[in-house]
């Protein structure tokens, strides 16, 4: 067992651990647990978020709602919502996650079953410490087409092209937003109060569009 710990995250790993201990883990842990998990085939990652973490995943979250309000195109949070494949040995926890393309496909459904419903059209995986598995490699085998990725100072889009991860400097979701135009306003929040900000991305939003 290897436990790493910052001022972020806090993350656990754990190695040979079978699917069903994985299954059996998130139905004993339940939803409303603190920690998320990642688990790679028969690697487990069980990561705790703290501030440094979860304030931009907030800012995101609010920033992508912007978005598609702004742009009337409708979208189905899904949170971090456990995804996972058994077929594929692969299941992870993502920081928020998004139905846009696929919306109408699970609108109204309360549970996912990837086996059978489309995977969400974009991921949002902040990393201020570096993992022991490897993301790409999970959300590529569960066929996420969008991946945005932040370490706290850098965020880079990926678009899954022939199953690899390629990065983009557009959103594919939202075609009209830049890697570098998010990154200028998740910078921003590190300074700014939060009203101000979202007032400032509405306003830069609807000036981008008109």
């Amino acid at each position: 067992m290897l436990v790493k710990s910052t001022l972020g995250e806090q993350r656990t790993v754990l190695h040979n651990v079978s699917w069903e201990t994985f299954e059996a883990l998130l139905r004993d842990t339940g939803e409303h647990r603190g920690s998320r998990f990642a688990y790679d085939c028969g690697v487990l990652e069980i990561m705790t978020p703290l501030l440094e973490h979860e304030n931009p995943k907030i800012q995101f979250d609010r920033f992508i709602f912007a978005l598609a309000e702004e742009l009337g195109v409708e979208i189905k949070s899904a949170g971090s919502t456990t995804l996972n494949r058994r077929l594929a040995l692969r299941g992870i926890e993502p920081d928020n996650c998004y139905y846009i393309q696929n919306e109408l496909k699970v609108r109204g459904k309360v549970t996912l079953n990837l086996e059978t419903d489309p995977p969400p059209d974009l991921a949002i995986e902040i990393d201020i410490t570096n993992s022991s598995v490897n993301k790409l490699g999970i959300y590529s085998a569960l066929g996420v087409t969008e991946l945005w990725r932040y370490d706290g100072q850098n965020l880079k889009f990926y678009q899954l092209i022939e199953g690899q991860y390629l990065e983009c400097k557009s959103s594919i979701a939202f075609p009209i937003v830049s890697v570098s135009e998010i990154s200028r306003f998740i910078e921003q929040s590190k300074s700014m109060g939060e009203i101000v900000l979202l007032k400032s991305f509405r306003t830069w939003m609807r000036e981008k569009i008109r």
